[in-house]
């Protein structure tokens, strides 16, 4: 590939990046909304009933009667538990905190990942490494505060959520290494789907048709969010893309000031930046293995 087209795919890789995390943040944004007469697993699952046809008609035009072939469907459903909890901490955790501290916490999630990976994967982390990790978790610890008066009991859920997120990805290598995004991508869908309608009879409420619009805003933002994100990291490195993830604070302030009027406090701030430098520096480190 010449290098004029490998300077494209990146470029391409970081504009759909930058608009996979948008689409993501407008997607928490209807979700908080719908929070104020919805539960979380209502939401959740009006989210995948609504997202899986569409992630199947994708599925099939893209590759076919392969897309629904699996070889380990029970690692599917395993992921689909990670993905509806992570879900439902998340939702639940903007409903009462706001956007901007809930996802601020959720950021934590690569740095979780690097932890975890050293226990369950027996992958070595060095010094460095360790030092970057457990910086970046002061910063969370900053941000919820445990032990003071400021602490607010419902910003754990936000850490517990970065948890499961993190779960969610360590879980990828269980997949088997043939089966294609599409095939993924449907899976997961229609696992979450399935664990959130066994979950959802014991927090259901009656529709508002004009919420519907909102939900269809949820399935629609969240489902291109995460096929755009994909995408990206087809085209661009990983070490490149990863820092752009971090954008996703930049819209979560926005929305929560526009729509909730809601202003992160001074340490919020600070621990978020420490995060977030801490996960750069991470995928940095990472990147030059």
């Amino acid at each position: 590939m010449s290098t004029i087209k490998v300077k494209n795919s990146i470029i391409a890789g970081i504009v759909l990046m930058c608009i996979a995390v948008a689409c993501l943040g407008i997607n928490d944004a209807f979700a908080k909304h719908l929070a104020d007469r919805y539960s979380p697993m209502q939401i959740l699952f009006m989210r995948n009933i609504i997202a899986f046809p569409f992630t199947l008609l994708l599925a099939l035009l893209m590759q076919g009667k392969a897309a629904l072939r699996s070889s380990k469907p029970h690692v599917h459903l395993i992921r689909g538990v990670f993905w509806v909890l992570a879900t439902y901490l998340f939702f639940t955790s903007i409903k009462h905190i706001g956007l901007a501290k809930s996802t601020a916490l959720l950021l934590a999630s690569p740095l979780i990942i690097v932890a975890l990976s050293s226990w369950f994967l027996k992958e070595r982390a060095g010094f460095k490494v360790w030092s970057i990790v457990i910086f970046g978790l002061i910063g969370a610890l900053i941000i919820i505060r445990p032990g003071f008066a400021a602490f607010e009991p419902i910003s754990v859920l936000a850490f517990l959520a970065a948890l499961m997120a993190a779960f969610l990805m360590l879980s990828a290598r269980w997949v088997d290494e043939g089966e294609s995004f599409w095939t993924v991508m449907l899976y997961l869908t229609a696992a979450s789907g399935l664990v959130s309608a066994i979950a959802v009879p014991f927090f259901w409420v009656p529709l508002h048709l004009s919420d519907f619009p909102l939900f269809c805003g949820v399935a629609a933002f969240g489902t291109a969010g995460m096929v755009l994100m994909t995408q990206a990291f087809r085209l661009a490195p990983a070490t490149i893309l990863a820092p752009l993830d971090y954008t996703a604070l930049l819209w979560a302030t926005i929305f929560g000031w526009l729509i909730w009027n809601e202003v992160p406090d001074l340490l919020t701030f600070i621990g978020a930046t420490i995060i977030i430098a801490s996960g750069i520096a991470s995928a940095t480190k990472r990147g030059q293995k």
